[in-house]
């Protein structure tokens, strides 16, 4: 009688989602189009901050350059939900790639959920694409798209901007975007497709070329990385730069990918898999939350401090924009920012104890990801919609992501088994102790 194999037997666990489950995706994505309907419906009636800041009739274009305010808010929102949900997507194979060239023994056991969250790359490419290419319809995103603004003679010719134009240029961003995101999705799915057939056929042979792969997508994702954040988030201030600008994205998506995974973990654990996933696994996945809070504030003090210091205009103009800048919009936000992104997970995850409980891990991971969308909305809003900002529209396509990407991540969940069963370190995971 044939029988199982000791990891087989010990370890084979299958994800079995109900329709309950699916429902509450669907509701939750519902929830967010109502939301955004509702936010529309006030931004045509002239509630909110278009009425306050620019007292003109909704939907017609006024002191703001163009698209219709509700139109170019729902593309902007559009813009900044889905970069924020990419960027923690493409972590998901980020950090795989990182445990596996480290051999890091620990985290064998839940592999899976980082490459399930990295499900979200090729929908989110193609969400972007099609929203870069909706923008030049009025340039609601990107400045430096405004036709005739870098040829001379023209009333819109910027010369600043059209210093930039062998880097901004349509074609060549759409060639840097498209091979970007084609980078982390072939890798992605080449570092899944290896960590699926080790679990069928076994040996080490698959764990071996995991490594060469994900060494060479390291190195890539240093370089397309910083690159993505220049095009698809500090060109939106299409004057100003910082050199720390990469790291910053860099750290807040980081971050952010660290708190999905950690909330997975936990959510699948009090489902009852993962059982081998214990408090010591916990404790670590807390204390790279508490360490990259810790360095996402660094990156974002080290940058805030110089140009503070410095004091330079085309410098500050960005921290100005966001303190007291278009009568306080954004001053408020800023110091939210920093209290729920550092001084909470900061506080709350000091000692070791907190670290190991998954109701005190829940907690700050759901504030984190809330944080550092809010980042991503400082990042972005000042620049494209100044004092027009407001919250519903935006929240509501935030539902919508949401909702879609816990669709795609549960999904890719199902597809194989949460534990790798053949993966050369998994005993070392199980029995790992701090």
């Amino acid at each position: 009688m044939a029988t199982l194999t000791h990891h087989e037997s010990a370890t084979a666990e299958h994800l079995v989602l109900s329709s309950e489950t699916r429902k509450k995706f669907i509701w939750l994505i519902l929830a967010g189009v109502v939301l955004f309907v509702i936010g529309v419906a006030m931004a045509l009636l002239g509630v909110g901050a278009e009425h306050a800041a620019g007292h003109e009739a909704a939907g017609h274009a006024g002191a703001h350059h163009g698209s219709p305010l509700w139109i170019k808010r729902i593309i902007v929102s559009v813009w900044h939900s889905n970069i924020f949900f990419l960027g923690l997507s493409v972590v998901g194979t980020v950090w795989v790639a990182i445990n596996t060239v480290a051999y890091a023994g620990w985290s064998a056991a839940i592999r899976r959920v980082p490459e399930a969250t990295s499900a979200w790359i090729l929908p989110g490419g193609v969400i972007l694409v099609i929203v870069f290419l909706l923008n030049l319809w009025h340039s609601d995103i990107f400045h430096w798209t405004t036709p005739g603004i870098m040829t001379p003679g023209s009333e819109n010719y910027d010369a600043i901007i059209a210093g930039k134009s062998g880097f901004l240029s349509v074609p060549f961003y759409l060639i840097r975007t498209v091979s970007y995101l084609v980078i982390w999705w072939v890798f992605t799915e080449r570092l899944r497709k290896l960590s699926l057939e080790e679990d069928l056929n076994g040996g080490t042979y698959y764990f071996h070329q995991s490594i060469k792969t994900a060494a060479l997508f390291l190195v890539l994702f240093a370089v397309t990385e910083s690159m993505s954040a220049w095009d698809w988030v500090m060109s939106i201030d299409t004057h100003w730069y910082s050199t720390m600008f990469g790291w910053y994205v860099f750290a807040s998506w980081w971050v952010s990918g660290i708190a999905a995974i950690t909330l997975c973990t936990i959510f699948l654990k009090q489902a009852g898999y993962l059982r081998f996933v214990n408090s010591s696994h916990l404790h670590d996945l807390g204390k790279f939350m508490f360490g990259f809070s810790i360095f996402w504030t660094y990156v974002w003090f080290s940058q805030f401090m110089l140009i503070w210091y410095a004091n330079i205009p085309e410098e500050s103009v960005y921290f100005n924009q966001r303190l007291g800048g278009f009568d306080n919009a954004y001053t408020g936000l800023f110091f939210f920012n920093l209290v729920i992104n550092f001084a909470f997970p900061f506080l709350v995850l000091m000692t070791r104890d907190a670290k190991r409980q998954m109701i005190m891990l829940k907690i700050v991971s759901i504030a984190i990801l809330v944080g550092h969308w809010f980042d991503f909305y400082l990042m972005i809003m000042p620049a494209t919609m100044r004092g027009n900002n407001g919250f519903i529209i935006e929240i509501g396509t935030a539902l919508v992501f949401l909702g879609s990407f816990l669709l795609l991540l549960t999904k890719r969940l199902s597809q194989a088994s949460l534990v790798p069963v053949n993966h050369p370190f998994l005993d070392e995971s199980i029995h790992h102790t701090t």
